[in-house]
């Protein structure tokens, strides 16, 4: 039996349902992951985004060559809501980014990494880094 193709797979990009799961939104970082979402989607055109896992999920929207969805090669980054302190995002392909600014976070077997925030004021203070980040992942897979 085939795998079922979804726009994240595919590189379709569905802002409207970001839109949407922001407007019901109820998490007390919600303005971060506001600022956040700019930014990713400012730093390649080629990013787009959809919800899966239950949250707002980047993804490369470029033409690639077929691979098995479960690599997650157009993956860029997804928010984690599970908690009310801070903002965490996954980069499941994180550990393939030369990290010497040390943002990305985690000693995971697979090649996660995640990105934590604590407020406004920390996430833009990211931000140059967060650039580079995403600016490298997509970089590899162009």
């Amino acid at each position: 039996m085939p795998k079922k193709e979804t726009n994240l797979t595919l590189g379709v990009s569905e802002p409207e349902k970001v839109d949407e799961f922001m407007k019901n939104l109820k998490h007390p970082m919600k303005d971060v992951v506001k600022y956040i979402r700019q930014v990713i989607l400012s730093a390649d055109k080629q990013i787009g985004e959809g919800i899966y896992w239950n949250a707002p999920t980047f993804y490369f929207t470029g033409n690639m060559q077929p691979f098995d969805p479960k690599e997650y090669k157009r993956y860029i980054a997804g928010f984690v809501f599970n908690r009310q302190d801070c903002l965490r995002m996954v980069f499941l392909r994180g550990a393939l980014v030369a990290n010497t600014s040390e943002i990305l976070e985690g000693d995971f077997k697979d090649e996660r990494k995640l990105v934590v925030f604590s407020s406004l004021e920390d996430a833009k203070n990211k931000e140059p880094e967060l650039r580079k980040v995403i600016k490298a992942l997509t970089g590899l897979m162009k």
